[in-house]
């Protein structure tokens, strides 16, 4: 595991490329070259966004492959140094409609969000480290999707708030409100968790 995605059974530029291959036909006109290079610029950052915004382990795969099939449609109309912005925002709508789903057919994701830290946690880590880290992530799968949105940008993958906005398609106002909401929200959720002894 890296940066919270894991190898599997294949490197992970294999897996890159295995998936923007997938999504792009071999009569496709889309500059093939621009298209992998922007997944593998964006792949971990896609990944750890998907899986901070709740989607489960098991559709996350599915979930990056749906980004890079819109990516790969309408690469023409992406400017180039925005690709970051059009391929999270993307990624924002489709966690959106992959937790409907979930919730339409009631299915919960039980495994832990392991996508917190660029750093992966060894067996000889503290059981302390593992509790913390999995008790952010508990917390943070309580901020409704709005706010977690902002919050994992701001926080986690230290955008500014003019991407936040861009990325989000949000007014600049709109933005600080939701980042100022989670920050409160989740401060009051992580009192609380640590107070029970960290079970939120």
């Amino acid at each position: 595991m890296r940066g919270g995605v894991p190898f599997k059974q294949v490197s992970m530029l294999q897996h890159r490329l295995s998936l923007t291959s997938a999504a792009v036909p071999a009569t496709s006109p889309v500059d093939e070259a621009r298209l992998r290079g922007v997944v593998d610029a964006n792949f971990d950052a896609l990944w750890r966004f998907l899986r901070r915004l709740g989607v489960p382990e098991s559709d996350v795969d599915d979930a990056v492959q749906e980004v890079i099939l819109v990516l790969a449609r309408k690469l023409d109309q992406v400017t180039v140094g925005s690709e970051r912005s059009f391929v999270l925002s993307t990624a924002f709508r489709i966690a959106s409609d992959t937790r409907r789903r979930l919730k339409r057919r009631r299915e919960v994701d039980d495994s832990p969000l392991r996508a917190l830290s660029s750093a992966e946690l060894d067996p000889e880590q503290t059981a302390e480290q593992r509790r913390l880290t999995l008790l952010f992530a508990q917390v943070l799968e309580q901020l409704s999707l709005e706010l977690r949105a902002v919050f994992v940008l701001y926080e986690l993958e230290e955008f500014t708030m003019a991407e936040i906005a861009t990325t989000l398609e949000l007014p600049p106002g709109t933005v600080a409100s939701r980042l100022r909401r989670a920050r409160e929200k989740f401060e009051q959720l992580a009192t609380e968790a640590l107070g029970k002894g960290g079970a939120p």
